[in-house]
């Protein structure tokens, strides 16, 4: 048997005497208060955290373990019940003796799923997973992408969001507001599920993330939140703003990104905008949660309970600590529509072993999709980023995406204040260059306005030259 690594020292707990808020338990019963009586939807996240306390510390071997055996179920389950696997694995081992015959088997394309989605359903989903949903995500290329979810799926993915709530140390007690999609302008008793499913919470205010910009940060200084969600550019953005107006926000601990990649200087832009950390998530619609910020580290830790993820160069082997491949996902607990060696469509790259002693795989950086990539005319291909020093030497500029069109080209799309000078326009096309690294002819295309694309993602940088 594989004996764990040594367990480090615990981050403080809630509730003892560290100057930290202890954790206020939600009671189901009346006049019950303490200790707390949950309901049994509190219950089940409960036992799920504390799963997840024991098995983050397991070392990496014990965790692949658990996903071995995890994913003969699901193998068997999809060999049995889901006409597309009955196909595609027909003649391999269900039984999944190792590593290597999982590496046998195909890799699931987004277009796969676009198309044999009827196909890929199970037709005998086990009754104790519960109500089956559908949802659809259109993703940055406006293809949708249809998924199913089980109740035992999002389980899983609240018990996650209250792992992440607890990892970076959040007082349930305090503010929240949420600038997002698919939600209004509104105030709230508490945080919503999950975490006022456990916990008694503080409150919590919505906005819309359509709504204008400046309205967003006059409503932040109103709600005056103790934490912030919201999507990454969206959070740019607003730290942009507040820099430019002088605008602070005494109250805010931390801000929460998601949805979008996270660009290399938004951290210290945010520290120096309002002087808190930020702390970033990557998951997505079809596969829930996939990595966590750790809570010592900007690296991520793999959620390994939920998901097991392959970084797989361009050959299909595995990549190493440093290197740099395509994200391949296995969702561990859907039964309903199995997703098996599923190549998202991202890339990231992979990082050592944590020092802070989980054993949870490491993501050092989330890249984003291949089409993100700028494309040199040698072929050679890089993610290119813009950092915000670049934008604020140019004051008329209030928001811009650049496209590539052609080998040699690249259209600038910019919301202006007011047009650019010529000398500003040449200062503007000398910086691109030097930070694309080729003398590209950039082509200026003034815009009204600089729309979210499909699945309400911002793109800085999109290349129109195929995969």
């Amino acid at each position: 048997m594989t004996t764990p690594a040594p367990r480090p020292p615990d981050p403080p707990a809630a509730g003892r005497d560290t100057g930290r808020a202890a954790l206020v338990f939600r009671s189901a019963v009346a006049g019950i208060e303490w200790p707390a009586v949950g309901s049994d939807g509190a219950a089940q996240l409960l036992a799920l955290l504390h799963q997840f306390d024991q098995s983050q510390w397991q070392s990496p071997e014990t965790l692949r373990e658990r996903q071995l055996g995890q994913l003969r179920w699901l193998l068997r389950h999809a060999a049995l019940t889901v006409p597309y696997y009955a196909q595609s694995l027909r003649g391999r081992p269900s039984d999944l003796p190792d590593w290597d015959a999982w590496r046998q088997l195909p890799v699931l394309t987004r277009a796969a799923l676009q198309q044999d989605f009827q196909a890929l359903k199970s037709t005998a989903v086990p009754p104790g997973h519960g109500a089956v949903t559908e949802g659809q995500s259109t993703g940055s290329t406006g293809r949708p992408v249809r998924f199913l979810r089980t109740a035992v799926t999002q389980l899983i993915w609240n018990a996650l969001t209250l792992r992440e709530h607890l990892w970076q140390g959040r007082d349930f007690g305090r503010k929240l507001a949420a600038i997002r999609v698919k939600v209004q302008e509104a105030a709230w008793p508490d945080w919503g599920v999950p975490a006022a499913a456990v916990f008694r919470t503080g409150p919590a205010a919505t906005l819309n993330i359509r709504t204008d910009l400046s309205r967003q940060l006059e409503w932040l200084v109103r709600e005056d939140p103790t934490y912030l969600i919201t999507h990454t550019s969206n959070l740019a953005a607003l730290a942009e703003l507040s820099q430019a107006r002088g605008v602070r926000l005494p109250n805010l601990q931390q801000a929460r990104s998601f949805s979008e990649v996270l660009r290399p200087d938004l951290r210290a832009l945010v520290r120096e905008a309002w002087g808190v950390e930020v702390a970033d998530v990557y998951s997505c619609e079809e596969g829930g949660y996939i990595a966590l910020q750790c809570p010592r580290h900007e690296h991520y830790h793999v959620q390994s309970e939920n998901v097991l993820v392959e970084v797989l160069d361009e050959s299909g082997n595995p990549c190493g600590p440093g290197e740099t491949g395509r994200v391949v996902l296995t969702p561990l607990h859907n039964f309903a529509l199995p997703l098996i060696r599923y190549a998202l469509g991202d890339y990231a790259e992979v990082g050592a072993p944590c020092a802070c002693g989980r054993g949870l795989p490491v993501l050092t950086r989330i890249h984003g999709r291949r089409r993100n990539m700028i494309v040199l005319p040698d072929g050679s291909r890089h993610w290119p980023t813009f950092p915000a020093t670049l934008w604020l030497d140019f004051e008329p500029i209030r928001q811009y995406q650049l496209v590539q069109t052609g080998a040699d080209t690249i259209v600038l799309n910019c919301v202006l204040s007011r047009p650019l000078t010529v000398e500003e326009t040449t200062r503007l096309v000398q910086a691109l260059q030097q930070r694309l690294g080729h003398p590209f002819a950039i082509e200026l295309q003034p815009v009204a306005q600089i729309e979210r694309g499909p699945g309400n993602k911002y793109e800085d940088f999109i290349s129109q030259l195929g995969p």
